[in-house]
């Protein structure tokens, strides 16, 4: 079998690619080419930054910055949009110029091993969704609280942001 017949096969496992890609599609794709991903810096009036707990098996377990990867002919406005309604169930408002761009390169890692960051500022249209809230245990994914200065825990590929948290 040739490379396009082979290529062509794979394609046609994708439904749509607008809406993502099969999990051994993605991680292909990612061992290929760099991924391309935004990260909402969300402040309150008080400078506290909200933070969201992540355990996805890809680094540590910890704090980070709500993010998400642009999907093909997806905007940066759209997947703002949505990570800001997936992961915190709200809506924002965002400056449109990132305040950082970062590019991040895991020298183990085959999957999602090499991103372009795009840090942008955003503030809260509506609260976050309260269910989520951290409730003073041990955190569980996807749960938030705001934060006064970087925590210690933070997911080491988010260092970079500590001088913005």
């Amino acid at each position: 079998m040739q490379i396009k017949e082979l290529l062509e096969s794979v394609e046609a496992l994708i439904a749509d690619p607008n809406k993502g890609l099969p999990e051994d599609i993605f991680l292909f794709v990612s061992r290929i080419t760099p991924l391309i991903n935004v990260d909402l810096l969300i402040k309150d009036d008080k400078n506290g930054t909200l933070l969201t707990w992540r355990d996805d098996g890809y680094c540590a377990a910890g704090w980070h910055i709500p993010g998400g990867i642009i999907r093909y002919k997806e905007t940066m406005a759209a997947r703002i949009e949505a990570v800001a309604k997936n992961e915190l169930g709200t809506s924002v408002e965002f400056d449109p110029t990132p305040i950082a761009i970062n590019e991040i390169i895991h020298p183990s890692r085959n999957n999602r091993g090499h991103f372009i960051s795009l840090l942008i500022r955003c503030s809260l249209t509506t609260p976050p969704e309260e269910d989520l809230r951290f409730k003073g245990r041990n955190p569980m994914p996807d749960e938030w609280m705001w934060h006064k200065c970087c925590p210690d825990n933070i997911i080491p590929v988010h260092e970079i942001y500590r001088k913005f948290i």
